[in-house]
This record gives C-alpha cells, sequence and structure tokens, in this order.
C-alpha cells in the first residue's frame, strides 16, 4: 500500500504535456487573431472617412500652426485601407488562422517581420510631426500620438514580432 502511495504521489505532481509547442501556437493563434482584427479595424476606418464619414478625421493629421500638414485624398486613404487590410491578412496567415496552398510558409511569415518594421518604423516617427521623437507638440493630433497612435503601432509590432517569430 505505502509503494501505491508513493506511486501516486510521483504521478500526481507530473504534468502531462501532449505538444510541447502547444502553448506557443496558442499564444501565435490569440494574438495572430487580436493583431489582425485591430489592423482590419483601423483599414474600415479608412474606408469609413473615404465614404464621407467625419468622426476622428480632424485629430488623425498632424498639424503645423494651427492647419493639417497635408490633405490625404481618398487615392491615399484608400490605398492604406488596402495595405492595413493586407497586413491583417499576412499576420493571421502566419498565425495560422488560414492557409493559401500555393505560398510557401516563409512568405507570410516574412511579411509579418515586415509589418513588424513598418509599424516599428511609424512608431518611431519622422522626428518632427509623428513618432515618439516628434518635436511639434501641443496639437491635438499630437496629444492623441502620444497616447494612442504611437503605443499602438509598438503593441501592434510587438504582436507582429511575436507571430512572426513563432
Amino acid at each position: 500500500m505505502a509503494a501505491d502511495l508513493r506511486h501516486a504521489a510521483r504521478l500526481s505532481t507530473r504534468t502531462v504535456v501532449t505538444d510541447p509547442n502547444a502553448y506557443d501556437r496558442s499564444m501565435r493563434i490569440v494574438v495572430g487573431a487580436a493583431v489582425g482584427l485591430v489592423l482590419a479595424l483601423l483599414a474600415a476606418i479608412h474606408l469609413y472617412w473615404v465614404a464621407g464619414g467625419q468622426w476622428g478625421r480632424s485629430a488623425a493629421v498632424p498639424e503645423v500652426d494651427g492647419r493639417a500638414a497635408f490633405e490625404p485624398g481618398p487615392g491615399p486613404t484608400i490605398a492604406v485601407a488596402a495595405l492595413l487590410l493586407l497586413a491583417a491578412a499576412l499576420v493571421t496567415c502566419c498565425a495560422e488562422l488560414w492557409t493559401l496552398p500555393m505560398v510557401p510558409g516563409w512568405l507570410p511569415r516574412l511579411g509579418t517581420w515586415g509589418v513588424a518594421a513598418v509599424l516599428a518604423a511609424r512608431a518611431v516617427g519622422d522626428f518632427r510631426l509623428f513618432g515618439l521623437f516628434k518635436r511639434v507638440r501641443g496639437t491635438e493630433f499630437a496629444r492623441r500620438d502620444s497616447r494612442l497612435f504611437t503605443p499602438l503601432c509598438v503593441a501592434l509590432a510587438a504582436g507582429c514580432a511575436l507571430v512572426a517569430a513563432g
């Protein structure tokens, strides 16, 4: 009986792991889905602006001397939306939420690293109007950039890197 108790105690302290990579894979799927969803929502916001929506538009463009630094037209805004959707597709494909049979596995991974690099570059900024090292401060855009846009880019870049590294 004592031998049976010792054997039972040994079994109860062991963790049975059927797939040692299951946690990593699950993490990549959850993070990839979250990053893909946020990128798709950002694309939807850009398409909303193209369709004439005004919500959030006034604080989405950097300002210089009280005026918008540039006036984004429908073409560039659609291009940004398309690139955001492409980024969402790459990240979710790399996270194995879906697959393309004719595409080699390294391509979505490379694309996801590219998305991470672009988002990290956006977070660093242009050293003038946006990003971590912007010089123009005190505008509505600058406040939102510091509180929302740049931290979001950092988080999305980190999420892309986690998915791509997996």
